[in-house]
């Protein structure tokens, strides 16, 4: 069920229109060209018991695993793509990376990409790699802006 919840906020995302503004929206960040949210998140782990640790990061690959395998049997295979790059470009005070994927780059090294058919936007989806203290989060991003 949980993939299927998933499925469903992007495909919303895919037809909600952007707002006008960078702000909240009822599902996460939104601003003008992009919609981003966590679909998933540990409740508590980062403040928590940090053993188990492995075990939630298998989780939450197979979080993204599931939906990852969905989208790609409407879209094809994604595209893997590493956001250590965008990262590094965007904390380079001289080169504008733009908000949504500065944003996801922050907390996601690596995502599945794929540009969704008959919507000229691009969809990522990816999960953190926290550091000791933070939650683990599976993210999605839907956008019209093309990757950096």
């Amino acid at each position: 069920m949980t993939t299927e919840r998933h499925l469903a906020t992007i495909d919303e995302l895919c037809v909600r229109d952007f707002p006008a503004a960078h702000g909240w929206s009822d599902v996460g960040a939104a601003g003008p060209g992009y919609h981003l949210v966590v679909l998933e998140t540990t409740r508590g782990f980062g403040t928590g018991d940090q053993s188990g640790r492995e075990e939630i990061a298998d989780q939450f690959s197979a979080y993204r695993d599931g939906v990852a395998q969905r989208l790609g049997e409407r879209w094809g295979e994604a595209e893997p793509k590493s956001l250590d790059g965008v990262f590094l470009r965007s904390e380079d005070r001289g080169e504008h990376i733009p908000k949504p994927w500065a944003y996801l780059s922050a907390y996601v090294r690596y995502v599945d990409l794929w540009e969704a058919d008959g919507t000229g936007r691009w969809v990522a989806v990816g999960v953190s790699e926290p550091a000791e203290g933070d939650e683990f989060q599976l993210f999605a991003l839907v956008t019209d802006l093309a990757p950096p």
